[in-house]
């Protein structure tokens, strides 16, 4: 299951997933829109909207129901507000907490009885380096629900570990996106490409439940973070 995944990061782990070898199921606010999906016809779609919290639930229950088993939920979904704590209002608080945080702990919660049955679930939270700094007064809020969606991966882990499922953070910078393109002048080319982090969230689930991996930070520039 992977979570916003029309576009950008998302579509790009789809990609690469395919090519891997695993049956998807695609989480997107359209599934209309998406006419030629990674995996072609046998991969599903369905409607995903973080602001519905009825919507994980039962997504989590058609994929189920679709391939039963689901071995592995991507949490990609991610909006960000560029504002400080002090500008943010509560809407804009509710905002990217609803989205980058609240939405994926219930995707998990749903999809939990799976991952748990199939004995080496996996849970990839796509987080952020602003998960682990802050890097201006203008990435503050955003870094407020990475900070939080960090900490939900290592408390995923903790849960998860006796019944085998593993959780891993990944924390990239800026990623070449539309996101990233609204929020910096730097060129799409000097940017971490979405294949990229395609690629290592197609490493981390190949990995089994006795080389788990936490965190795995990533950037495109020098800093000491990462």
């Amino acid at each position: 299951m992977i979570s916003g995944a029309n576009r950008g990061i998302g579509a790009a782990i789809a990609s690469e997933l395919v090519r891997a070898g695993w049956r998807l199921s695609l989480g997107v606010r359209n599934p209309t829109s998406l006419r030629e999906p990674p995996g072609g016809k046998d991969t599903f779609l369905h409607r995903f909207d973080a602001h519905d919290e009825a919507c994980e639930a039962a997504w989590s229950e058609a994929t189920g129901a679709r391939f039963g088993r689901i071995d592995a939920v991507i949490a990609n979904a991610g909006v960000m507000i560029a504002k400080s704590v002090v500008e943010a209002g509560d809407a804009d608080v509710e905002t990217v907490l609803q989205v980058n945080v609240k939405s994926p702990m219930r995707l998990i919660r749903a999809a939990w009885p799976w991952l748990v049955e199939c004995g080496a679930g996996r849970v990839v939270l796509i987080a952020s380096l602003s998960g682990k700094r802050v890097k201006s007064a203008a990435s503050g809020l955003y870094a407020v629900s990475k900070f939080a969606a960090l900490g939900l991966a290592h408390a995923v882990r903790q849960a998860g570990w006796d019944a085998g499922v593993r959780a891993t953070a990944v924390c990239p910078g800026f990623v070449a996106t539309e996101m990233a393109a609204s929020l910096t002048s730097r060129r799409a080319q000097d940017m971490t490409q979405p294949a990229d982090i395609g690629r290592i969230v197609a490493f981390l689930l190949d990995l089994p439940s006795s080389a788990s991996v936490a965190e795995i930070p990533v950037n495109s520039t020098l800093e000491d973070i990462a």
